[in-house]
């Protein structure tokens, strides 16, 4: 406020100016990794739009598959399941790489068994698909299932031999070595 007891026009300008804002949150990078993503935050049902440098509508006309599916597989592995979530459940074209995602944000939210029915579903797509038995063999490692997870260590074998690094997260998982990432 001004001597006068007036408003002064640049606070506002400035207020107007926030009340105008897009879904946009204000906070870039976050989340509970150490391997964070720059991708800002959007609110609930939104995500990053690079081209329009602005939060917009989780939806495949808005962003194509290929985009959609790369901001949420970065989102997740930084930690930020529902952002995840947001921009893997808009992709139109849900193959085995889309299911193991959202599988695996789920099962991070706490979700067990809704991992595990997305993993189930990819698998039925991608039989071979790495990722998604090394995620599922880690969900079976944190309830104590030490068998199946030892199981879907030897698929993971199986496919990419013991030096790649899905054999090695798993392995470490079955251990009970914690994760670095």
């Amino acid at each position: 406020m001004t001597k006068t007891g007036r408003s002064s026009p640049t606070i506002l300008l400035l207020a107007g100016a926030l009340s105008l804002a897009s879904p946009f949150a204000f906070a870039a990078g976050g989340g509970s990794s150490s391997n964070s993503t720059d991708t800002p935050t959007c609110e609930r049902g939104y995500v990053w739009n690079a081209g329009k440098a602005k939060c917009v509508k989780a939806t495949s006309s808005n962003m194509d598959d290929k985009t959609l599916y790369a901001q949420g597989h970065d989102l997740a592995l930084a930690g930020r399941y529902q952002e995840a979530l947001d921009a893997l459940q808009a992709v139109q074209s849900q193959d085995s790489m889309v299911l193991t995602m959202i599988g695996y944000s789920k099962r991070k939210m706490g979700d067990y068994e809704g991992g595990l029915s997305y993993y189930r579903r990819a698998l039925a797509i991608d039989p071979d698909n790495v990722n998604t038995h090394e995620y599922l063999g880690e969900a079976y490692a944190e309830k104590g299932k030490l068998d199946l997870a030892t199981a879907e260590l030897a698929k993971v074998a199986s496919v990419c031999g013991t030096t790649c690094e899905q054999y090695q997260d798993l392995a470490d998982a079955i251990a009970g070595i914690p994760d670095e990432g």
